[in-house]
């Protein structure tokens, strides 16, 4: 018996309109345990008419208020964190250590949102003139909507709608339907911590839901994380229907190791970077370039055995280092990458196209190719798999090079123990988010999170101030009273609500 999932509209879970359905699978498995609705024009449009109508409430509500109803949020987040990874887990296929760090770095979020009394101070200026003053504040868009991938179904969302709710907006959620059910099940705890009917609202589906999104007229704006492709049709669409838009796409991540860096603590850092989650992660390593021939021989040598002994397993089963890939198709198209990068003649030096030992499942091992170029096709495309490249630069300026000619500028890591290197690099690279000696260099929630170049359309980045900056709209006022009402006197303290 599989379970079906609905939408989450105006507080309460319906089957949804189109009576479409998309399948959801346990990866470790390789079974069918549930099916999701896949949400038309209509439901969504169900869901924006109760995002509106919850929001002239809402956006009137105190933000300590909001801020109450976030903590609350929080608390129960961390009370129910192991159903909440086991759900992200079955659906996934994440092991449960990291399960609940993604639920940790989305929750970090929340408690960044939890401050928004703070987050939403406006600025004053005295006396501008003789008499007058002037004052700026930031004011809640709208309804809002959040269109986010498979690989951090918790977290990515997370990291989108308390700020958003937050500022006083209302909100839609498009998760990937390949993972929905931590999406409805952090929803229901939203509100049980007091959230309003109509403030949030989840739209299974895919495509369809995604275009009808993107055209609803009373939609403000739109953040999407996901592939580049995808996030330029998202940028392109919704800008075309007048939204405001921050669509976070792919990447080829770069890690830039120098002679001097500590081989072992460098090759602990790459292989967990590259092959944790699978190698499913926007932010995970997945190409070396290492400064000399002698760096990236002694590097291989030091990886090697570490990547062909990685315990892979379902991600419920105790020391597991690796789980599966999310779908079979998803397994099929990595494979199809490692085949293309050896017909380009790249050397692979560790194998892993195989399901070590897994008689079900979408499972394979990490590989690692040496000998890569930037021409070829295992370099230039994101292969989202656990494919590692090595390439070898003759000097620190040819790999600085190679990184900022890349497409894509969504993170990097430098390895060294030169303090001139890492200033020079820090300076010189083209790339959103830089880590030295950090090989996934996430910003904590009050710092935001994005890259450059193909990686992000749009102008602000991801949680921290810039959230707060692109869920609002500015609003400055200048002011004269030639006269005023004085109130009578009051006694009793006052208070706030």
């Amino acid at each position: 018996m599989t379970k079906a999932i609905g939408h989450f509209i105006n507080g309460a879970i319906i089957p949804g309109k189109s009576g479409q359905f998309g399948p959801i699978f346990n990866p470790a498995l390789g079974e069918q345990t549930g099916q999701v609705a896949l949400a038309h024009a209509a439901d969504v449009d169900l869901a924006v008419k109760a995002a509106q109508a919850a929001f002239t409430n809402w956006s009137q509500t105190t933000p300590i208020h909001r801020a109450r109803i976030l903590f609350r949020f929080k608390v129960l987040i961390e009370d129910h964190m192991d159903e909440l990874a086991a759900l992200v887990t079955a659906e996934h296929g994440k092991t449960l250590p990291d399960a609940m760090g993604s639920i940790q770095r989305g929750l970090e979020v929340v408690e960044f949102a939890t401050g928004i009394p703070s987050h939403l101070r406006g600025s004053y200026t005295p006396q501008v003139g003789q008499g007058i003053d002037s004052y700026s504040l930031r004011q809640p868009l709208g309804v809002c909507a959040g269109i986010t991938p498979f690989n951090f179904p918790a977290m990515v969302p997370l990291w989108m709608y308390p700020m958003a709710i937050a500022c006083g907006n209302t909100f839609i959620l498009k998760p990937s339907e390949k993972d929905p059910s931590v999406c409805m099940r952090l929803a229901e705890l939203f509100q049980q911590a007091g959230l309003p009917d109509g403030v949030l609202n989840i739209v299974n589906g895919g495509k369809e839901a995604v275009d009808a999104i993107l055209q609803h007229h009373d939609v403000e704006a739109v953040s999407f994380v996901g592939s580049t492709p995808t996030a330029q049709y998202i940028y392109q669409q919704a800008t075309k229907h007048h939204k405001r838009v921050q669509a976070l796409g792919g990447a080829k991540n770069h890690a830039l190791v120098m002679p001097d860096a500590d081989l072992q603590q460098t090759a602990d850092a790459i292989i967990g970077a590259a092959y944790g989650s699978c190698g499913e992660r926007c932010m995970a390593i997945s190409a070396v370039v290492t400064v000399g021939n002698d760096t990236a021989d002694q590097l291989i040598e030091t990886m090697q055995p570490h990547i062909e002994n990685l315990k892979i397993g379902p991600g419920t089963q105790q020391d597991i280092e690796m789980g599966p890939l999310v779908t079979q198709q998803h397994l099929k198209n990595v494979l199809n990458h490692v085949e293309k990068g050896l017909e380009e003649g790249a050397k692979l030096v560790v194998d892993g196209r195989n399901n070590h030992g897994q008689s079900q499942g979408f499972f394979m091992g990490g590989c690692l190719f040496d000998q890569v170029t930037t021409d070829m096709h295992i370099y230039q495309q994101e292969i989202f798999g656990p494919v590692l490249c090595i390439l070898r630069a003759k000097d620190f300026q040819q790999a600085l090079q190679w990184v900022n000619e890349n497409p894509y500028g969504n993170g990097t890591a430098l390895f060294t123990r030169d303090g001139d290197s890492a200033r020079e690099y820090v300076q010189q690279v083209q790339v959103g988010m830089v880590g030295i000696n950090i090989p996934i260099p996430v910003p904590v929630a009050y710092h935001s999170f994005g890259g450059w170049k193909n990686s992000l359309f749009g102008d602000l980045h991801m949680h921290g101030h810039e959230s707060v900056m692109f869920y609002t709209k500015l609003k400055t006022v200048t002011a004269r009273w030639p006269s005023g009402i004085r109130e009578g006197k009051q006694f009793t303290i006052p208070t706030l609500t």
